[in-house]
């Protein structure tokens, strides 16, 4: 049986109210973001082109540079496109969307391009199908996603404290892998990047996860706080992964590009 999904309206207002702290918080964003730009084919030079779940509008502002042309930037989370207006050079384009239901047109778009967005959405076919058909025939959609295995430390290191959800879920990448197969594109491809970030404390970790609006929001989560004993507790299931450079924080994170067919 599939595993609820956390609500659309508090994904939005996570993110939200950490407009302010996300882009200092945001070292392994830029990273993974960053590399999905160094994928964008060499003969791509779109004219109309998006950026889904723009955040801060960061890599809104990289497109527009890169390809000299005005860039849309849409975000579930109404606090990150204010925060990217006020951020941004006017003129921008900055619209409230959600990713499985587009505000725009079919056949309207060259590129989409969407960095550490899509793994929270319900139903990532459903985004697919919704790209595919804003797309231009021949366009790209460029996008990354998280991928099980992420913070698989944090995961196991909760574990010996009670059988709550305290981690975010991601799909596997044979899950990941059925999925894109089945979306209608002419040509997709993809590989896994794995990162690994480390940290002097626990506390550092996690509050790096709420500076960035993705700290627990699934379902099965406990309710209140944290108290002393079992943050205790968790800190000592944690040391067991230290190393020199200190404690990990691992992600393993799908790189992807798919091309809309020429004809449909």
């Amino acid at each position: 049986m599939a595993e609820a999904m956390p609500d659309k309206r508090q994904i939005a207002d996570s993110f939200s109210r950490a407009a302010a702290t996300y882009d200092q918080a945001a070292a392994l964003q830029r990273a993974v973001g960053n590399n999905l730009l160094a994928r964008l084919p060499r003969d791509v030079h779109p004219v109309d082109l998006v950026d889904l779940g723009c955040g801060t509008g960061y890599f809104s502002r990289a497109l527009a540079a890169r390809f000299d042309a005005p860039v849309t930037g849409l975000d579930l989370a109404e606090g990150m496109l204010r925060h990217a207006r006020q951020a941004s050079p006017p003129g921008g384009h900055w619209i409230a969307a959600d990713a499985e239901a587009l505000p725009l047109r079919d056949g309207s778009q060259d590129l989409i391009f969407s960095s550490l967005a899509l793994q929270w959405c319900p139903d990532l076919s459903l985004a697919l199908s919704e790209a595919l058909r804003v797309l231009r025939p021949g366009g790209c959609l460029a996008f990354n996603t998280l991928l099980d295995g992420s913070l698989h430390e944090l995961r196991t290191a909760w574990r010996a404290v009670d059988d709550f959800v305290h981690v975010n879920r991601f799909m596997t990448a044979d899950e990941l892998q059925g999925i894109l197969a089945a979306a209608g594109f002419a040509d997709w491809r993809w590989e896994v990047e794995e990162h690994c970030l480390h940290y002097p404390r626990l506390g550092e970790l996690t509050h790096e996860l709420k500076a960035l609006g993705a700290h627990n929001i699934n379902p099965g989560r406990p309710g209140g706080l944290t108290g002393r004993a079992r943050l205790r507790q968790l800190t000592e299931a944690y040391e067991q992964f230290r190393t020199q450079q200190g404690l990990p924080a691992s992600w393993q994170v799908a790189q992807i590009l798919m091309v809309k067919p020429d004809t449909v």
